[in-house]
């Protein structure tokens, strides 16, 4: 499968002033990712995980192109978006789209649900006849699970589920190349969960759709991701496929968030090795020298203060950032 993204040695930083201080008090510079690379093939779901304050969010905001860039490259089908001029970045808005958290409060209250997931195709498509637009609308709501007869009701007479649904009909009216879900069920019941990553799946194999889905749950994530990414502060600590890296984890912080996923069975939870993290995240105003993650590592050494870890390959495309890795099996559901 061809690469469509290509992320390479991205930076995003964010000058910031402490609430309450003074007009003349220094700017601080926050490093919200540092220098974090990963392609993405075609059709391909790449799942990131990570602790709240890792990036993840910074990341899909850039890759979209609501943030800017400090350093590096995104490289959309060939073209860096940095780059793009007027034409070619309206392109790239309209074939990469994207899924919020909250689904409420990313709805419009003041329009109703036709005129929400109608708005980017009129956007972007303004000579669509209205005949035209009230079909693909009708038909996507039905595709989603939502009756076609809803279509003249708010975002406040549905439940949140539901309103999920229709920011996932919005995002894929244009038919995009690449869909971004940022924690895109983290605000739902459990059971409503399974359904809209179903539902996601689904979607993405009938229209070929890639993805890049975000979630704190590897559970989640391990269910619909092909690969996943684990992020810590703004960089990459583990890359592999997802039956490899919960199988295989080789970092000690993917280590402890397998381990923080129980197992639906009393003896084999309680049978196996649990390692739990210590201590605060730290503050990315002032982080760690060396590799970001020795504060809280088990298996700190002395040298790893000094230089940042590169990744490894160490097989069957399993990238590690972290010289002394080992393999800690763990015991694994083998449900989908």
């Amino acid at each position: 499968m061809p690469t469509i993204l290509s992320v390479q040695d991205l930076h995003v930083d964010f000058d910031i002033r402490r609430q309450g201080a003074w007009p003349w008090t220094p700017w601080q510079r926050l490093q919200a990712v540092g220098g974090l690379s990963f392609d993405l093939q075609k059709g391909e779901t790449l799942g990131i995980v990570g602790e709240s304050g890792s990036g993840k969010s910074t990341l899909a905001r850039a890759i979209v192109g609501t943030v800017p860039t400090s350093k590096g490259k995104i490289v959309w089908k060939g073209d860096d978006l940095a780059a793009m001029n007027a034409t070619a970045r309206r392109k790239h808005r309209r074939d990469v789209q994207m899924i919020f958290q909250d689904p409420l409060a990313a709805l419009n209250p003041r329009m109703n649900v036709g005129e929400i997931i109608a708005e980017p195709l009129t956007t972007h498509e303004p000579g669509t006849s209205r005949a035209e637009v009230k079909r693909r609308v009708g038909e996507l709501m039905e595709r989603v699970g939502l009756l076609s007869n809803l279509v003249n009701r708010y975002p406040h007479e549905f439940s949140g589920g539901q309103c999920q649904r229709i920011g996932i009909a919005r995002a894929l009216i244009l038919k995009p190349e690449l869909v971004v879900c940022d924690e895109p069920v983290s605000a739902l019941d459990v059971s409503v969960q399974a359904q809209v990553v179903n539902l996601l799946r689904e979607l993405q194999r009938d229209m070929g759709l890639s993805m890049i889905f975000i979630a704190h749950d590897l559970s989640v994530v391990k269910h619909i991701s092909d690969r996943i990414l684990v992020m810590y502060m703004g960089r990459v600590m583990e890359l592999a496929t997802s039956r490899e890296l919960t199988r295989e984890p080789r970092h000690p912080y993917t280590q402890a968030l397998i381990s923080s996923v129980p197992i639906p069975d009393p003896v084999a939870e309680k049978a196996r090795h649990r390692p739990i993290l210590e201590g605060e995240l730290p503050s990315p105003l002032n982080p760690p020298s060396g590799c970001v993650f020795r504060t809280r590592c088990p298996k700190v050494q002395p040298s790893c203060a000094g230089e940042l870890p590169v990744m490894q390959d160490v097989g069957n495309g399993h990238h590690v950032a972290c010289p002394y890795q080992e393999v800690q099996q763990v015991l694994v559901t083998q449900q989908a």
